[in-house]
This record gives C-alpha cells, structure tokens and sequence, in this order.
C-alpha cells in the first residue's frame, strides 16, 4: 500500500471512530463529498457515488474547475467525459449552450450567473478509470463524470486552485440565475458513509 492511501485510510479512521469530526456534503451533481483537507489554494476530498448518482443532479452535468484536478480511483470505475467546445460569435448560429460562472459561498450555496459566452459543445470519448488508476484535468477543461457500471465508486480527489480561473458550467441558451444548495449529511450519516468507504477500500485491497 502506498504512502497517500496509508494516509487517506488513517484520516477515513479517525472520522469513522469520533475522532475526527466532518460531515459528508451533498454534492449538487449528485455525489457524496467528504471534504478532508482545505489549505490556501490545496484541497483534498472523497467522491462516493453510487446508483443514486444516476438520478437527475441539481446543476449541470457538464462544467469546468478553477483548480487543476487529479483523481484516483479507490474502488469501483468512473467515466469522465471530456467536453470541448467552440466559442460562437453574435448572429452565428450553431451554439448549443451558454457558458455561466458558479460562485460557490460558504454557506453552501452556489450562485449560477449567466454569461454572454455562447458556445457550440462536442462530447469527447470516456475515460473510464477502475481501482488503483488515476486521471487529471486542468483547470477550465469542460467535463462530465459519472459512475460507469452498477457498482458503486469513490475517488480521491486532489485540487489546486489557479488563480484567474473561474468554475465554469454549461447550460441552456436561454438559462437564467439560478441557485443551488450543497446540503450536509448529519454525523450518522457520514460515518455509515465512512465505514462502507472503508469496508470497500480494504475488499479491493485484498481482491
């Protein structure tokens, strides 16, 4: 095993025993967060998903980081599709969706604005990552990630910020403001959530 998930493992521990307090967060593109580390311009989060990943999310799928992005999948496999994008001048035709900035606030809810970008969107391959494979993205590259299979997955998420970038989304031509809430989970929930974490993480150890 190496030294980063020797660390993960511990800090997943420290949450699962009380030692460590943290709620999981709602994510609104559908997924379980477990915020491990924020420091400056350095994050480092778990990403669960599962087959409630697939209902509709609360935001647009499709979206962009200001932080450069490296994931490693801890168990399960997970898609990333690569989205590009061609920006469409006034009076050309062709564009698919707008651009908007995502301005998340501490409270937990993000603001969605509008821009005057309109963009003509293109569905790249999937990526699809399985245990113990890692995959990166810069920051401003649009993209959509999903659970791929009926198997549950969670990554290990290291972010950096960049300054200058801002989140990004794509969404309708004629989108408006809008708002979206990333919910906690109460403590029960998030170290039900940790334990399964772990259960998983150690069977895929051993397979």
């Amino acid at each position: 095993m190496d030294r980063e998930l020797e660390r993960t493992l511990v800090t997943l521990e420290e949450i699962a025993s009380g030692e460590r307090e943290l709620r999981a967060v709602r994510h609104p593109l559908g997924f379980l967060c477990l915020p491990l580390l924020r420091e400056g311009p350095r994050g480092i989060c778990v990403h669960l998903f599962d087959s409630g990943s697939r209902a509709e999310p609360d935001a647009s799928p499709m979206h962009a980081h200001s932080w450069e992005l490296r994931s490693r999948v801890l168990y399960g496999r997970v898609a990333n599709l690569p989205v590009r994008t061609t920006a469409v001048g006034d009076g050309e035709g062709g564009a698919t969706h707008r651009v908007f900035e995502v301005h998340s606030g501490s409270d937990g809810v993000d603001e969605i604005r509008p821009t005057d970008l309109l963009v003509r969107s293109e569905p790249g391959p999937a990526q699809v990552s399985s245990g113990g494979e890692t995959y990166t993205l810069a920051a401003g590259e649009f993209h959509a990630t999903a659970l791929e299979g009926p198997e549950p997955a969670a990554t290990l998420v290291h972010g950096f910020s960049v300054p200058g970038q801002a989140d990004l989304s794509l969404g309708p031509l004629d989108g408006r403001p809008r708002r979206t809430t990333r919910r906690l989970c109460d403590t029960v929930q998030t170290v039900r959530s940790v334990h399964t974490v772990l259960r998983r993480i150690d069977a895929e150890q051993r397979a």
